[in-house]
């Protein structure tokens, strides 16, 4: 089930929390929502879901606009919060069962359905236990569990690994992963390398604007501009190797990395074909390369770029 979002906007008193925001999400994409604390994250997934509402602009969900649709969307929509409020003295089994009641599943469907989310969230030893007894990774299980009771078509996920040690982490983004295949996902993390490991795509949202929108390659290409290559190159003369670098006509620099290891650093234009010109210069000159290794601008640095304007 498709997401649009069209220049959505909300203020609180005199501030505006998001501003004229517009994106779109696609059934069976799962889509990484950065940005820095206060930027707006929480407050469009909450509109998302309709527990806020919007001051400007429009919710379309499959075509239908939540505002004139809310009661018949929300039933194809799971949340799970950030803080994950649970009640810490039902057991993990009643939790589901009064969960689903309240999402209205059928009563002769109501416990397969409890059955099928503990095995699909690993719940299955920590079944009996009260949720207070359960380990932070088991709490977000359950809360998992919950937004997927009644099996939504929309997923909105908010700091889904948060407080998760890194076993724990890497199960959630598989289950992550696993449920993507068919649902349409917004995860919200401030966990840099986990958006690559589990979103199709990024969308980074500063001080209520989107900045940037696109995989993590096109974000890498749009920020750096340029490709960098690391070079190991030896038996020559380092400033004639500099020059006949410099000379090279996609090569925009070239500079030590390490002048005593014979490691040059080299920008250039993206698929301009400059290493395999790299390693033509060195053949022509006999000389030997022993590295020549493509450098990616990192996902921090474009996240620090675009968030501190």
């Amino acid at each position: 089930m498709d997401i649009r979002i069209e220049n959505l906007s909300k203020k609180f008193g005199g501030q505006r929390a998001v501003d004229g925001v517009s994106f779109e999400v696609k059934t069976g994409e799962i889509l990484g929502f950065l940005g820095p604390n206060g930027a707006g994250k929480t407050t469009t997934m909450r509109m998302i879901t309709n527990f806020i509402n919007p001051s400007g602009g429009d919710i379309s969900i499959g075509g239908r606009t939540l505002s004139e649709n809310a009661d018949e969307i929300k039933n194809h929509i799971g949340y799970l919060p950030e803080n994950n409020p649970l009640y810490m003295d039902m057991p993990v089994m009643d939790y589901l069962e009064f969960v689903g009641g309240l999402q209205r599943i059928p009563k002769g469907d109501l416990m397969y359905r409890v059955v099928e989310m503990i095995r699909v969230t690993g719940l299955n030893a920590e079944k009996h236990k009260k949720i207070g007894e359960l380990s932070k990774g088991f709490r977000q299980r359950v809360g998992l569990a919950q937004a997927l009771i009644h099996d939504p078509e929309i997923l909105i996920l908010d700091e889904p690994t948060s407080g998760l040690d890194p076993n724990q982490i890497v199960e959630i983004r598989k289950l992550i992963r696993e449920l993507g295949r068919e649902k349409t996902v917004i995860l919200s993390t401030h966990i840099l390398p986990e958006v690559e490991a589990t979103c199709d795509r990024i969308l980074i949202i500063n001080k209520g604007k989107i900045v940037a929108d696109g995989t993590a390659e096109t974000l890498r290409k749009q920020a750096s501009g340029q490709e960098i290559l690391k070079a190991r190159i030896e038996d020559g003369d380092p400033n004639k190797i500099i020059e006949a670098l410099q000379a090279l006509p996609s090569v925009s620099m070239a500079d030590f990395a390490e002048r005593k290891q014979n490691r040059f650093e080299i920008q250039t234009q993206p698929g301009a074909g400059t290493a395999k010109a790299v390693f033509k210069l060195c053949v022509d000159n006999k000389w030997s390369l022993t590295e020549l290794i493509p450098f990616e601008t990192k996902l921090e640095d474009i996240f620090r770029e675009l968030t501190t304007k």
